[in-house]
């Protein structure tokens, strides 16, 4: 195995395997259309199914991101109340309800730093949800997280969460990381409902607002992958992961091999990294396709599997 730092950028776990499996098959990856053969994994997330991949492909370090949506919680929650509750009932169970979805994202957060301190190659991204804790709270609590815990950075999906990346109710938390430098992976690609909230082009309000927020554009904006270099171009900042698009170069509306290695040495292959998005793929497949693409370097492709997260996230 050659001696370079294998870093996987972009990961995900949960606390158990019956937590993890509802998730995995609860999230459709739909964006990118058909295509026959799709690599994924029988992985559900637990701990343990990361770190025998890790050890068996050498990957040194894993950002675990944090994937939780409060609107998603509260509506499975809300839609399993009993029928015939009185308006002051529903009301009572609803406000339960939003009581519990904040103790979870609490917890699951606070999981993630446990793990890290546990195992200091699993690197804590902690879920932000402005659904969860509105108003000042969402800052509160990622500053808590970074100064109180081993929080390195912090997980958006705003397709998933049900707000826009520009969506002014994000600022307090955009200052928080950007004054204590801790970067942002955020999800990138259309929903279903084309409201746009996570596109690329979704994050240039925010990034016009907080020149100097480090904020990684994940899945190289997914479907949404055309508006990607014009978002790259006007925003140094901006830093990119190829988890999941790179295993849907054959789709209908994903990018071929090439357009997937042209778009990278468009950006500049220096702000680009692998990342697995485990449990969905797998470690080993994710890091072969960095290597099957054409017109890069073999020093290009070493990088982004490896030492573009190093510098790019200050590990």
């Amino acid at each position: 195995m050659a001696d370079f730092i294998r870093v996987d950028a972009h990961a995900h776990l949960y606390r158990t395997p019956e937590e993890g499996y509802a998730e995995k098959t609860g999230y459709e990856v739909w964006e990118y259309g058909e295509q026959a053969d799709v690599h994924q994994t029988e992985c559900v997330g637990t701990v343990d199914e990361l770190l025998l991949q890790m050890q068996s492909t050498g990957v040194n370090k894993a950002i675990i991101v944090n994937l939780f949506s409060a609107a998603v919680r509260r509506k499975v929650a809300v839609e399993a109340l009993p029928e015939g509750l009185t308006e002051y009932e529903k009301e009572k169970r609803t406000a339960d309800i939003d009581a519990w979805v904040r103790s979870e994202i609490i917890s699951f957060n606070k999981w993630n730093c446990d793990l890290s301190q546990q195992h200091p190659e699993l690197v804590a991204f902690v879920a932000a949800d402005i659904n969860a804790l509105p108003g000042p709270l969402c800052a509160e609590h990622i500053t808590d997280m970074i100064e109180n815990h081993v929080a390195a950075g912090v997980k958006l999906h705003g397709a998933y969460q049900d707000f826009d990346m520009s969506d002014k109710r994000l600022w307090p938390t955009y200052h928080v990381c950007q004054e204590l430098n801790v970067p942002i992976i955020a999800h990138s690609g259309p929903d279903r409902e084309s409201r746009g909230f996570a596109e690329p082009r979704a994050f240039a309000k925010m990034l016009d607002s907080f020149p100097q927020l480090r904020v990684v554009i994940a899945h190289l904006g997914g479907g949404s992958w055309g508006q990607t270099l014009d978002i790259a171009k006007a925003y140094p900042n901006t830093f990119f992961d190829c988890c999941e698009i790179i295993a849907w170069t054959q789709s209908e509306n994903g990018p071929t091999e090439q357009q997937l290695a042209q778009l990278i040495r468009d950006i500049g292959s220096s702000r680009v990294m692998m990342g697995s998005d485990f449990p969905w793929y797998d470690l080993d497949h994710s890091i072969d396709r960095v290597f099957s693409l054409p017109i890069l370097s073999m020093e290009e492709k070493e990088r982004i599997i490896g030492a573009n997260a190093v510098d790019i996230l200050g590990l």
